[in-house]
């Protein structure tokens, strides 16, 4: 696989995303968020998604111009309308305003409203944790897994992430979807012909299964099984029902140009650390990682990410042929 510079792949992203029809200032803040999930290892949220999200602005199902409106609608509330774009311009400007809010008020949430897959949800709340905030994040997904003791498909994956500054280190960062395993790990079974493990998926009629197409006609396993099912409930009340959006069994799929606009939700919050506990914050962060870390074998969550970007800064970016053969051909 050719390696290229993490810029050059950007510039083709955004280069394929213009010429579906998507604004230059969108197409830049998207391309930023593949590439960023592609070198931090989530392909899951990365380059594949190119042309599927071209596909989409072509016909609509995203609209490639929005604009996102931001408000302040109280001193610690902040409303975003993402315009059915892409969510990754609407959260650089919550981003911006739940921080500020926050630096006064001590506390402030941003919903999302009318948005579409936020890609890797860590690096939303990192970017709150550089700035001095803890941050979490709720996002409700397409239907992928069903309540628990049901068998159709209701709620979505529905990550969530938390990331809270250190002293001196980087941020910790947690970020994870509720189901046992992602999706994406069943649809790549599937296009090979493999056999999962038990315990990923049910079949359509809530049975444990092995076979991976049979998994993705069914229903994915909540981590945890009924506890996870029960934080799935949570991110579709805290995503959707707060930001007006539509719940995971109504939203169409992030994955193809059918239907219309999926119209999520996200909840960000910011808690500014200075307004509560000040730099003695810090101090109770690292004797807590400082704990997990004398033992042998412990790593913090996230750790391998700053590696990983290290390697994509001196080395550049592995890309497959495939893969780039697809930029190229969009990006025309």
């Amino acid at each position: 696989m050719p390696n290229l510079s993490t810029e050059d792949v950007e510039t083709l992203v955004a280069n394929a995303l213009i010429e579906s029809g998507c604004a230059p200032g969108n197409a830049i803040s998207v391309a930023r968020a593949l590439v960023g999930a592609e070198i931090d290892g989530q392909a899951g949220h990365g380059l594949n998604r190119v042309g599927s999200y071209c596909a989409q602005v072509k016909v609509g199902k995203v609209v490639g111009d929005a604009e996102p409106m931001v408000e302040r609608a109280l001193p610690g509330w902040i409303t975003v309308d993402a315009g059915h774009g892409f969510a990754f311009p609407a959260f650089d400007l919550a981003i911006d305003a739940v921080s500020a809010a926050a630096a006064e008020t001590g506390i402030a949430a941003a919903t999302i409203s009318r948005s579409h897959h936020c890609g890797q949800a860590g690096r939303h709340v990192e970017r709150l944790a550089d700035r001095g905030c803890i941050g979490l994040l709720f996002a409700n997904t397409p239907e992928a897994m069903a309540p628990w003791g049901g068998s159709k498909p209701l709620f979505g994956t529905n990550p969530i992430a938390f990331a809270a500054p250190r002293r001196d280190a980087e941020s910790l960062v947690i970020d994870l979807s509720l189901s046992t395993v992602a999706r994406g790990k069943v649809m790549a079974a599937a296009k090979k012909g493999e056999a999962i493990p038990e315990g990923w998926a049910l079949d359509a009629g809530g049975n444990p299964t092995t076979d991976a197409k049979a998994g993705l006609a069914g229903s994915m396993v909540p981590m945890g099984d009924a506890k996870g099912a029960a934080l799935a409930l949570m991110v579709e009340v805290m995503a959707a029902a707060l930001t007006g959006g539509r719940f995971g069994f109504e939203a169409t799929s992030f994955l193809n140009a059918e239907g219309g606009p999926p119209d999520v939700g996200q909840l960000l919050i910011a808690i500014d650390m200075r307004a509560t506990a000040g730099e003695g914050f810090l101090d109770r962060m690292e004797a807590l990682t400082g704990a997990m870390l004398a033992q042998d074998g412990v790593r913090l969550p996230g750790s391998s990410r700053m590696a990983k970007r290290e390697t994509a800064a001196k080395d550049g970016l592995a890309v497959s042929d495939a893969v780039l053969e697809e930029l190229r051909g969009l990006a025309g």
